[in-house]
């Protein structure tokens, strides 16, 4: 598991109140209990701290899973993460 899927797992288990959520590239909201519009939020937010980046409301609404979000993050910070 690199480096930054395994902060992103952090923030996940973070915002969800789960620690034994396990991060997989094909994880959608389908995948998670209590994967609301409002759970999205702050787990974009959570992760744009946690990798000091920001993130485009298109680049947001073009995530379709986990795997996706690790692919942006990555191209944001580099990746040496």
């Amino acid at each position: 598991m690199s480096q930054i899927v395994e902060r992103m797992q952090t923030v996940f288990r973070d915002v969800f109140d789960d620690d034994n959520l396990v991060l997989r590239s094909d994880l959608t909201a389908a995948d998670v209990e209590n994967w609301d519009s409002l759970a999205h939020i702050n787990l974009i937010l959570g992760i744009e701290r946690e990798f000091k980046v920001r993130f485009t409301t298109a680049e947001v609404a073009s995530l379709k899973n986990a795997g996706d979000l690790e692919a942006l993050v990555q191209k944001k910070v580099g990746a040496g993460g």
